[in-house]
């Protein structure tokens, strides 16, 4: 496939109103992270800290909102079901950074395992997608429910830009894939982590953020469920302004996770943290 604006439908979506001015803020918080002192001698570090902290606002999204202390010290994530989501967020998390090579070629293959990951002790559908009439486990999104036969097919249609590559900006390329897989929902549980995640493995591997600090969970969280719905509502409605909403809002999302991070620069560099 070229990737033309002409025939790249993400290249398309880049041009949309104010999509370019949300790329150029998204690329400088980016930059301030990258250019703190403290990223030049303790990274890893900051990856560490960004990830805790990206994987509980991801189950914060999925309704286990956790305070960071408690999702840090704690060790065990089984019995109640907020434990699991924490205990899900965290594996996809960890996860994620071991399928960016995986991606661009095969990126069904990496959304099977994501699932996998983070459904292991659910046994609801693990690893594949959902039949018709199987029950989807999202209380989050309340958008109708595509038919299997409709996830099939935009599953495949995403896969193929993905690998076909194009000239969209990675934050439109991350917003489309995360947007995408919370309007199909094709796993019947943990939906909202999995396209979480795949966000991320976009993020990271698109070289925008390569270390990982930048996470958009974080901000996500921080802007509120309802924000998080509504904004969701203008993606699936396929509507110019409703796609410019929604990525806009998961710019918003990378600039709070990128300021986060700064602030984590900061308390280490004041050696408070």
């Amino acid at each position: 496939m070229s990737s033309t604006g002409a025939t790249d439908p993400l290249a398309a979506l880049g041009a949309l109103p104010g999509v370019a001015e949300s790329v150029e803020s998204v690329r400088k918080a980016v930059d301030r992270v990258y250019g703190h002192r403290i990223m030049r001698r303790r990274s890893n570090e900051i990856t560490s800290e960004a990830a805790l902290r990206g994987a509980r606002g991801s189950a914060a999204l999925s309704g286990a909102d956790w305070a960071l202390e408690e999702v840090r010290r704690r060790t065990d994530f089984s019995g109640e079901d907020e434990a699991r989501t924490v205990g899900a967020a965290l594996r996809l998390t960890a996860e994620a950074g071991q399928l960016l090579s995986i991606w661009r070629q095969s990126p069904l293959r990496v959304l099977a395992r994501l699932h996998l990951v983070a459904a292991a002790d659910s046994g609801l559908g693990v690893g594949r997608p959902r039949q018709d009439g199987e029950p989807v486990d999202e209380p989050l999104v309340e958008l109708p429910l595509p038919s299997a036969a409709e996830v099939s097919g935009r599953l495949e249609g995403l896969s193929e830009l993905i690998v076909a590559g194009g000239s969209a900006p990675a934050l439109v390329t991350a917003a489309v894939v995360h947007g995408e897989l919370l309007a199909l929902r094709p796993f019947a549980s943990h939906n909202g982590l999995v396209a979480r995640a795949a966000q991320r493995i976009v993020l990271v591997g698109s070289g925008l953020d390569p270390k990982a600090v930048c996470s958009a969970e974080v901000g996500h969280a921080e802007l509120g469920r309802a924000a998080y719905a509504a904004a969701l509502d203008g993606y699936a409605s396929g509507t110019p302004e409703g796609m410019a909403v929604w990525i806009a809002h998961c710019a918003k999302a990378v600039e709070l996770g990128a300021r986060e991070s700064t602030a984590v620069c900061e308390a280490l560099q004041r050696g408070a943290a």
